[in-house]
């Protein structure tokens, strides 16, 4: 996904006035593509994810700007397989997670809760209690 977010120096952050500012002008319609053939998700759930219609996202153009709140969706979704890939350790071990129905999320599969910022939260919290549980 390096050509959706700007390179970070390894072991620092992003810049969040830069990632701030990206959401703000939209990210171009191809990213959603290239993010979803990329982790795998079909395009219903991309759509569901960023909060559109399956229809508008086909209609608009590759080079089309998304708006900031699809925009905002796409860059938590990528930041979080990210996070996803380094606490695994493997990102095709990520992926299967998130398709698979956990207790601890009222049974449902993490990806199944990426239509809302509570739902992101929740996967992201569920992310650090095994990273935690890892690194202890």
């Amino acid at each position: 996904m390096q050509h959706i977010l700007p390179q970070s120096s390894p072991g620092t952050a992003r810049n969040p006035a830069e990632l701030i500012d990206m959401v703000r002008r939209g990210l171009p319609r191809r990213a959603v593509d290239e993010v979803a053939d990329r982790l795998a998700l079909s395009r219903r759930e991309m759509a569901r994810i960023l909060g559109l219609s399956e229809r508008t996202l086909q209609r608009q153009q590759p080079d089309a700007r998304l708006s900031a709140g699809a925009s905002e969706r796409l860059l938590q979704l990528v930041l979080l397989y990210e996070r996803g890939e380094d606490v695994f350790e493997d990102i095709e071990k990520f992926k299967r997670w998130m398709r698979r129905p956990l207790r601890v999320l009222y049974d449902k599969a993490p990806l199944d809760w990426l239509d809302t910022a509570i739902g992101f939260r929740m996967v992201e919290d569920e992310l650090i209690r095994i990273e935690d549980f890892v690194i202890a």
